[in-house]
């Protein structure tokens, strides 16, 4: 008759104890869910592409095989009239702050946001000779680093109706791809420009141009694309392109690119 309060005694035990303990017990992939719920809810097609909110992303994004990118810009000067208005009430296409680096800048967040390492140059040089001006930059940075894409980020020329795509009732600015042939191995240069043109057209249809291929007089003909064979001379639209058409299209190419370069990881396996 004793041991009749110590039994009940034990199972008032073990019953409390129990529900503590399941807490304790670890939920295997649960934990992960709210970041993998983050990077798959990333709007690759916002129009204002806010920093704080891609800097969030960045620390939750789970990246299985993370790719690595260059940006520069051989004339960073480079502006859109609509931007340079809004900014400072004058429009221009060329400017010391309001040009293409900025765009460059949002490139390099899309990139990381799409879990691809990336390093970008913000190297100012004379827009007279400028390929070769920067050519040593580049150069000593390639040395230093491999990288799977890498960006020369220009603005092009021609006027809004050539540069402009409309894609389920919203704006993107059009990309072109500049391939110099005054090089044995441009051939290389061209296959990369079309795989990543390719999965930008499966993304937003019309949104690229007809390859640029640039030879003969009065072109520099190289582009230093002779550095690497992942090196493209991309052009974001031109100089009536509009912040938000412009932001579009960065985002599109962030997502072409990481994808580029995870069915490039896959080959390798």
């Amino acid at each position: 008759m004793k041991k009749t309060p110590l039994i009940w005694g034990t199972l008032i035990l073990v019953l409390f104890l129990f529900p503590v303990a399941i807490n304790l017990i670890p939920s295997g992939q649960t934990a992960k869910a709210p970041k993998l719920m983050k990077e798959t809810s990333y709007m690759v097609y916002a129009a204002n592409i806010l920093e704080e909110d891609i800097n969030i992303l960045e620390e939750d994004i789970v990246v299985k095989n993370p790719g690595t990118a260059l940006l520069y810009f051989t004339h960073s000067t480079e502006a859109y009239k609509p931007v340079t208005q809004e900014k400072n009430g004058v429009i221009a296409v060329s400017h010391q702050t309001e040009n293409i680096t900025k765009f460059g800048e949002k490139l390099k967040t899309q990139l990381i946001a799409n879990g691809i390492e990336t390093d970008a140059l913000f190297i100012n040089v004379p827009h007279t000779g400028a390929y070769r001006s920067i050519r040593p930059y580049v150069k000593e940075q390639l040395n230093k680093k491999n990288y799977d894409l890498i960006i020369d980020l220009h603005r092009d020329d021609p006027k809004k109706d050539r540069t402009t795509i409309v894609h389920n009732e919203e704006n993107y600015a059009k990309i072109g791809f500049v391939i110099g042939m005054e090089h044995p191995n441009f051939e290389s240069n061209r296959a990369k420009a079309l795989l990543l043109k390719k999965e930008m057209e499966l993304l937003v249809p019309g949104i690229t141009r007809d390859l640029i291929m640039k030879h003969g007089p009065g072109v520099d003909g190289k582009y230093n694309q002779d550095l690497d064979p992942s090196l493209l001379v991309i052009e974001l639209g031109g100089i009536e392109n509009t912040e938000d058409e412009l932001n579009r299209s960065v985002a599109v190419i962030a997502k072409a690119a990481a994808t580029v370069i995870e069915n490039s990881a896959r080959a390798e396996y």
